[in-house]
């Protein structure tokens, strides 16, 4: 299947979950991140701010934040490319490009000083794989990345698939968490 039918696929299946079924797995998913041994020890991380079709990532930011974490959000650039930036407990938000949510206020966050990453995908395989949205926003901020950062991709359990059409140009994440 090509990359376009395989999202418009998960894309369908994202928006037509049960929001049951979308909070309890959110909740698990979480639950598995937060007890990983790589957040556990993450100073600096960034999150991205969730839509309502996917892992719910909102009360995962608040948690990180109350257990004292650095968390930053992405921002989208005119250039194409993601700029993580800090985020304040209630700091407002605005739709950027493509309606994605980010800080009014923007206080950015070098990407090598970020201790792990947590990456929103279509889909993804075991082997770390990633299908995104289609703009190559995050294949080319995970190439900027250090080796001393580590990448988890959420996902509900539809969207880890046994493998995916690849390119070149597409990162892998180091680990994918899903319930």
């Amino acid at each position: 299947m090509t990359k376009g039918r395989l999202r418009n696929t998960i894309l369908f299946r994202l928006k037509n979950q049960k929001e049951e079924d979308r909070r309890r797995k959110s909740k698990l998913i979480a639950k598995k991140l937060f007890n990983s041994d790589v957040f556990k020890k993450a100073k600096k991380l960034m999150f991205y701010i969730s839509s309502n079709a996917e892992v719910n990532t909102k009360k995962m930011i608040r948690d990180a934040q109350k257990l004292g974490k650095t968390v930053a959000v992405p921002t989208c650039q005119r250039n194409r490319k993601i700029r993580p930036c800090f985020f304040e407990a209630g700091a407002r938000l605005k739709k950027g490009p493509y309606g994605i949510y980010e800080p009014m206020r923007k206080n950015f966050i070098n990407p090598k000083e970020l201790d792990l990453v947590v990456v929103p995908g279509v889909a993804f395989d075991r082997k770390g794989n990633r299908l995104g949205r289609g703009k190559g926003y995050y294949d080319r901020f995970l190439k900027r990345l250090t080796k001393h950062s580590f990448s988890v991709g959420l996902a509900f359990d539809f969207q880890v698939l046994p493998s995916l059409p690849t390119a070149a140009h597409d990162r892998k994440v180091n680990k994918v968490i899903f319930a």
